[in-house]
């Protein structure tokens, strides 16, 4: 019992540090770097392209691959326990869907946009962009469900529930958007803060009130 309560601690503390790492540079790529490449001379887009843009994306991949590896085994934990709920669910849920975005959808694309193989550049810089935003919308609800499923006072809801399937349902429903709709309200960086606060409201509100 020892020794898996030190490797849960372990995989706690460098779940968290790797997701620091993976949302710490999914914000700079959305609120910092985009800003910069539209406003850059060509000489220092040039630049930043070549060398700032793809050491900053090595960060971002493997933050991502480590934080969803480190957040298994917690999960296994919690399901072991006997602790799984709502929360816990769409948590997981939304990380592993920004999980799959980074390593599916981001990273293919971006090493078209920044010209390291070759294709479209526009196109693929666009669905990157897309499923770049999308990650973000989900980052401030996945925060909170993960923050909420032990100490949250609706944490003790049991699984499964109307309410975690609905707001399933409207996670999936916003995926998909990211692989095949449009920016919509993401297209700025205000937008995409405001959406993810409002998203996280929503989401907290069906799991509390159905």
């Amino acid at each position: 019992m020892e020794l898996e309560m030190i490797v849960n601690m372990l995989a706690r503390w460098s779940h968290l540090l790797f997701g620091v790492t993976w949302i710490g540079m999914l914000y700079y790529f959305n609120f910092v770097q985009g800003g910069y490449f539209k406003s850059a001379s060509p000489e220092g887009l040039a630049d930043a392209k070549a060398k700032l843009a793809p050491e900053a994306l090595w960060w971002f991949r493997w933050g991502a691959m480590f934080t969803f590896l480190t957040g298994l085994v917690l999960l296994h934990g919690v399901q072991k326990m006997g602790q799984m709920n709502s929360y816990i669910v769409l948590g997981a849920l939304l990380g592993t869907f920004m999980f799959l975005n980074v390593w599916l959808v981001i990273w293919p694309n971006q090493k078209i946009a920044l010209g390291m193989v070759e294709g479209d550049a526009a196109a693929a810089g666009a669905k990157a962009l897309l499923a770049s935003r999308t990650n973000t919308l989900f980052s401030a609800p996945m925060a909170f469900c993960m923050l909420a499923g032990p100490h949250f006072i609706g944490y003790a809801k049991t699984v499964p529930s109307m309410a975690m399937w609905i707001t399933i349902g409207l996670t999936v429903v916003l995926e998909a958007n990211a692989l095949f709709g449009k920016q919509g309200p993401l297209a700025s960086v205000r937008g995409v803060i405001v959406s993810s606060l409002v998203l996280t409201g929503v989401m907290v509100a069906i799991l509390e009130m159905l």
